[in-house]
């Protein structure tokens, strides 16, 4: 059940390559059928890529493409989330969603996406009028024209939810190996060869599940690529946790033709969330922060919501999303069974990570693959770090809070970095404790987090820049 130091001997049923939430997913998908599973990653810790900066959010698909793969795997995996949620420990927090019209052309666009989301089986949208949705949210400006509510959307911890998968692939057998870029591979007869920084791995079936790389590593192996990655840069705002109180519902614009728009919403942490932007870049390691950029942002959500003009901000990021020529997911069997393409998942991976896990576990069947499921299913709980439940901090024992921003302790720090999958960066540590995330950006407590992780991390966190 630990995390592999060093490349195995063994021939995988499943290699997945790329530990996003996607690739989370699929590994766990996968070992719950009963398959062999090992998971490479190529940075030192899970969800180092697309899947460490987004809105976070249990989204319907109300707005995909009707007929679309897209919405077929969101569908599914909205409801397989709401289905094991509980048993992980994973957060819901229901606030439902408004799509706000503020213009009059937005305003006559509103009727067909409300068929849009009822084409997609979201049938519960409902039309409201300028004074319904300001007197549903006071806060907003009352510049809008009207809205339409869109009640099952929820909020949810966008990292715990990939960390509780992982280790459920674990307790049924899977492997994980970070630090491991694969570099190319072949084709002997059933099984593939990786050649991998690792050393060689073997499986019988390779799912290319590699986000912002998945058409480099579709080059790589199959000597063509069938898409073309081009990264889209969103950038954030968080405002600090006061400010929670002006949104009750996750707040949103009439999509475009390239991008959902800038969202206002809570976030299950007890911030309140602006963004993201769309700007693609050539880039696909680095989303670098823009001070122009932001400060429309910021504008635009005291537009939305001019209360924010009250508010601190907390922090800005940016995120990376795997965006393509095509508006759909791009997912294809290639090889004679023998691999799978997972690419394309633009916005929306966190929704449809598990859909999309069972619609390739489906392909796999009919291209001849076959595993035993086990007779037992284990649920491994993640710990909360949410508003929507008790903290760690008001428990017994637990060492005293280290990071006072967020309230987290020392017993969380040191259970994160041990276990069967220990945080292997700074990075990897904030998002399954949110320590330095806070108000003070780690100022306090950097010195003893310093102490703590000392020879955990490849660089040391009084070595960082």
């Amino acid at each position: 059940m630990k995390d592999h130091t060093s490349a195995p001997d063994d021939v995988f049923d499943v290699v997945v390559i790329g530990g996003g939430v996607v690739g989370c997913a699929l590994a766990r998908r996968f070992a719950l059928e009963g398959a062999s599973v090992v998971l490479l990653e190529r940075a030192a810790d899970i969800l180092d890529g697309a899947s460490k900066g987004n809105s976070a959010i249990l989204h319907t698909g109300f707005d995909a493409p009707p007929g679309s793969l897209e919405a077929a795997c969101i569908a599914e995996g909205y409801r397989d989330y709401l289905d094991i949620h509980d048993r992980l420990g994973l957060p819901v927090i229901r606030s439902g969603a408004m799509v706000i019209a503020w213009t009059a052309e937005q305003d006559d666009k509103l009727p067909d996406l409300m068929a849009q989301a009822r084409e997609n089986g979201v049938t519960d949208v409902e039309a409201l009028t300028r004074e319904e949705t300001l007197a549903a949210e006071p806060h907003l400006s009352p510049a809008l024209k009207a809205s339409f509510r869109v009640p099952g959307e929820f909020l949810i911890d966008a990292w715990s939810a990939p960390l509780a998968y992982l280790l459920q692939a674990m307790e049924h057998g899977g492997q994980v190996i970070r630090r491991c870029e694969v570099r190319g591979g072949t084709r002997q007869g059933d099984v593939w060869a990786l050649d991998t920084t690792r050393g060689a791995i073997s499986g019988r079936l390779v799912i290319n599940a590699a986000g912002l790389r998945g058409d480099l590593v579709d080059e790589a192996l199959l000597g063509r690529r069938d898409f073309n990655v081009t990264p889209r840069k969103g950038q954030f705002i968080v405002y600090d946790k006061p400010a929670a109180a002006l949104a009750g519902h996750i707040l949103l614009p009439v999509p475009t033709a390239i991008t959902k728009g800038v969202v206002l919403c809570r976030t299950a942490w007890g911030n309140l969330l602006v963004g993201p932007t769309a700007e693609d870049q050539e880039d696909r390691d680095r989303a670098g922060l823009d001070h122009d950029t932001l400060d429309a942002l910021r504008i635009r959500g005291e537009e939305i919501l001019p209360a924010l003009r009250d508010h601190d901000i907390t922090a800005v990021y940016a995120g990376l999303r795997p965006a393509t020529e095509f508006k759909d997911y791009q997912i294809r069997l290639h090889d004679e069974g023998r691999y799978v393409t997972v690419g394309g998942i633009r916005s929306t991976g966190l929704s449809g990570a598990l859909g999309i896990a069972a619609h390739v576990v489906r392909m796999a069947r009919e291209a001849g693959h076959g595993w035993s499921a086990p007779s037992r299913i284990h649920w491994p709980r993640v710990p909360n770090i949410s508003t929507a439940a008790p903290r760690d901090c008001e428990s017994a024992g637990n060492g005293g809070i280290v990071c006072h921003c967020e309230q987290v302790t020392r017993r969380e720090i040191e259970r994160a970095l041990s276990g069967p999958l220990p945080a292997q960066s700074l990075a990897g540590l904030k998002r399954r404790t949110r320590v330095t995330m806070g108000r003070c950006q780690g100022f306090h407590c950097s010195g003893p987090l310093a102490t703590m992780t000392e020879g955990a991390f490849d660089t040391p966190m009084a070595e960082r820049a």
